[in-house]
Order: C-alpha cells, then structure tokens, then sequence
C-alpha cells in the first residue's frame, strides 16, 4: 500500500514540476521542443541525480517509461490549457513549485533509506531530489535558481527531510512519516511566499 502510495505521489510531483517547467518556458516564448525539454528536466532531473548518486541504475524513468509518457502528456495538455487561459494567475508558478518540492522531498529521502543509507544522506538525497530539478530549469532559462537566492526553498526541503527521516527513526509509522514531512515541507515554502520570509543575504559590500 505504501509503495503505492508513493510511486502515484512520485507521478504526481512529475506532473506538478513538468508544468511548473512548462509556465516558465511559456513567459520565455519557447518552442513547443524547449517546452518539453524543460518540463522533462524540472520533473525528473532531481530525482535522476539522486538515483545516480545512490547508484539505483538503471535511472527510475528508464526502469518504468511511464514517467516519460506522463511528463510528455502534461506538457502538451499544459500548452493547450495556457494558450486557452490567456492569463494566468501570478501565484499558480510558486504554489505549483512548492507542492512539487513537498512531494519529491520525502520521496527522495524515502527512497535512500530504502537502500539502507544513512539518515544524514537521505536528508541530502531530499533536498536534491526536490530542489536540483527547479534549478536545471532556472539555469536553462537564464534565472538565478530560487535555491541559491534569499528564499526560503531549501530550507524547505531540509526541514522535510529532517521530519522524515527522524520520525521513521523515533518509530513513526512510514505513511504517517511521509505526510508529517510533506505537511512540514509545504506549510514552510507556503508560509514564508505569504509573508515573504527569507534568509539573510551574503553581502561583502559595506
């Protein structure tokens, strides 16, 4: 059941980062190559670097193509639904990034204490799993990841993993660890874009 459970959520969060990756191509005027390129990079790109990293090869995506054939599916019914909305609302890119981020946060930092690592590295898997996507597609679109500015995005996601991986630690049952991580996770990022917390700048200037 729980398996389940978080392979439809893995699924879930490829579609809410793939449209994440498809709002941004769309500000930039991409072709409909570049829209796919950067759907496909923000959902899977966390989670390929983690499965390289932690050495689960072949890469999730590869093992099962569905992921290929959701994220694709997502990108175009994306393209079609923008074009018929004409305007979309400001705050639809950051709650879809932050519900994303909750998602592959815990399925990251799951998935690396399913092979036995250590709680510090599931943490790490975490946060990369949710975050390195988001940054591939700001990268490729010549934007600052959010990641590396003052917002409180990272921070986010290590707060996830932290619950995490110290619930199952305390005995926590895995489905309830998995819903304290992600309520925690998003109820961060959503808090500090409502009220516009943020970390303090690294500022050598005087």
């Amino acid at each position: 059941m729980l398996e389940q459970f978080v392979y439809f959520s893995d699924l879930l969060g490829c579609i809410v980062f793939a449209i994440s990756g498809v709002l941004v191509a769309g500000r930039l005027k991409m072709d409909p190559f570049g829209v796919v390129v950067l759907a496909s990079v923000t959902a899977i790109g966390g989670g390929t670097i983690r499965d390289m990293v932690i050495g689960a090869t072949p890469v999730f995506w590869i093992h099962d193509t569905t992921y290929l054939y959701v994220i694709f599916a997502t990108a175009v019914i994306s393209m079609i639904s923008a074009r018929k909305a004409h305007h979309l609302p400001s705050f639809l890119l950051p709650l879809l990034d932050a519900f994303g981020l909750a998602l592959f946060t815990v399925i990251g930092a799951e998935k690396a204490l399913s092979y036995e690592l250590p709680a510090v590295v599931a943490v790490v898997m975490g946060v990369t799993t949710g975050v390195a996507g988001g940054m591939i597609r700001d990268l490729l679109a010549g934007q600052i990841p959010l990641v590396l500015q003052k917002e409180i995005y990272a921070t986010a996601s290590i707060l996830g993993g932290l619950l995490y991986t110290g619930s199952i630690a305390l005995g926590v049952n895995a489905s309830w660890a998995l819903g304290i991580a992600m309520i925690g996770t998003l109820s961060l990022r959503l808090a500090a874009l409502k009220w516009h917390l943020s970390l303090p700048v690294f500022n050598l200037r005087r």
